[in-house]
């Protein structure tokens, strides 16, 4: 394989994390070659990012708007084509996955397994009628799991982008592996998750996605550079433990829809906040009060979106940032998801935004991340501050809990 440049990893990475990446990957061919006892001709390297909600929390599965952004942080895949009907994936971490191209039914034995997510982002692709093959993988990720930069959705990213590049000239649409990714998820490892992580990571830079028809989401391209604005992104995980906290999660969107079917609705995408308010007493009644704070939270919230869009392309960073802090305001007041009633000793996410309030100036912002109660909070923080701001979070949470990270410019790719 041809050696990759350093200018490749500073346009991928940035300058300070492309420094590390020629070790990284170094080392991820040679365990591709231990692994499946192969030397290093015909390699071919794919990438897929991390990704960071920056709008529309817990929008997209009420076809709602969102605003996201792909990392620096990715798994990476060493492969070669092989023939035969075999496909071998060894991600580093996790045990070794084999699956037949004849073979991609659902198997209820691999929920929540990497197999899940490879057999059902295989077949998705291959009911959409693109062609499959034969390959060996080795991969590796810095995508850490359970730090809200949605790990599973880089790797199912990466597999759809692997078979684009591999079997059909690297054409299947940034959307469509998006897809293949959520379907994978539903379907095959048994998570209700929404389309935005997919979205995200599969496109790349900023978008704004609108999910009105989520088979077909509008996804728009936002040119803003966050470093040339002297700012940075700041995520921090607050090291709270995820366990036991499904029913937390899936209440959110089982109340929202609880809410607009009561309105004769599907979706709270389809409800107008004039109609929540003009039927606020059969909501309380009916659904409960938390339920209707959280609807209150999603009209506002998907507008919201789309005007943080908004006022990046104008180059808008004030009015961005005064967003930014009403998303994570709205959040924590309406939506309830920064923590758990059932452990109320117990406020990670709570203290960071507190601490955070107090650290960061009227022109910085900080607010929940991703799905909540016990993951990451967000920052944006003027680039002069940024080391002080990761210091205080280090020593609350431990070292390297706060990461800064840039904005990358590109979704699942091929790197050459």
């Amino acid at each position: 394989m041809t050696e990759i440049g350093i200018g490749v990893f500073q346009d991928i990475y940035g300058l300070k994390a492309a420094v590390r990446q020629p070790s990284r990957y170094a080392a991820a061919i040679t365990a591709f070659t231990k692994t499946f006892n192969d030397g290093h001709d015909d390699l071919r390297i794919f990438s897929a990012p991390g990704r960071t909600e920056i709008g529309g929390n817990h929008t997209d599965h009420q076809r709602g708007e969102v605003l996201a952004a792909a990392v620096n942080k990715d798994a990476i895949a060493v492969v070669r084509r092989t023939t035969g009907d075999e496909i071998r994936v060894n991600a580093e971490g996790f045990s070794p996955v084999t699956v037949k191209t004849d073979d991609l039914g659902m198997k209820p034995e691999e929920k929540n397994s990497t197999a899940a997510l490879v057999r059902g982002v295989l077949a998705s692709l291959k009911n959409r009628g693109y062609s499959l093959g034969a390959f060996d993988a080795y991969i590796t990720s810095d995508v850490l799991i359970g730090a809200g930069l949605s790990s599973s959705a880089a790797f199912e990213t990466l597999i759809g982008t692997i078979v684009s590049g591999l079997f059909n000239g690297s054409e299947i649409d940034p959307v469509t592996v998006a897809l293949a990714g959520q379907e994978a998820e539903n379907v095959y490892f048994g998570k209700p998750c929404g389309l935005m992580d997919q979205t995200a990571c599969s496109v790349g830079s900023l978008v704004h996605i609108d999910f009105k028809d989520p088979s077909a989401p509008v996804v728009k391209r936002i040119n803003f550079d966050l470093a040339g604005s002297g700012y940075v992104l700041c995520i921090t995980d607050t090291k709270g433990s995820h366990a036991d906290l499904t029913a937390e999660y899936a209440a959110i969107p089982k109340e929202m829809t609880e809410v607009a079917k009561l309105l004769g609705h599907d979706k709270l995408r389809d409800v107008s906040l004039e109609e929540i308010m003009d039927n606020m007493s059969l909501l309380r009644s009916k659904a409960g009060d938390r339920a209707v704070l959280r609807a209150l939270h999603f009209e506002e919230e998907t507008k919201r979106a789309g005007k943080e869009a908004e006022a990046l392309e104008k180059g808008d960073i004030k009015t961005f940032i005064s967003l930014v802090r009403k998303s994570g305001d709205s959040s924590f007041k309406y939506l309830q998801n920064v923590y758990t009633n059932t452990d109320v000793r117990t406020q990670n996410m709570s203290l960071a935004l507190a601490v955070s309030g107090i650290i960061l100036g009227d022109d910085e912002a900080a607010r929940v991340h991703g799905g909540g109660f016990a993951g990451t909070i967000q920052a944006f923080v003027k680039e002069e501050n940024a080391e002080k701001y990761k210091d205080y979070m280090d020593r609350l949470f431990g070292e390297d809990s706060c990461e800064i990270l840039t904005i990358r410019k590109y979704g699942g790719i091929e790197i050459k």
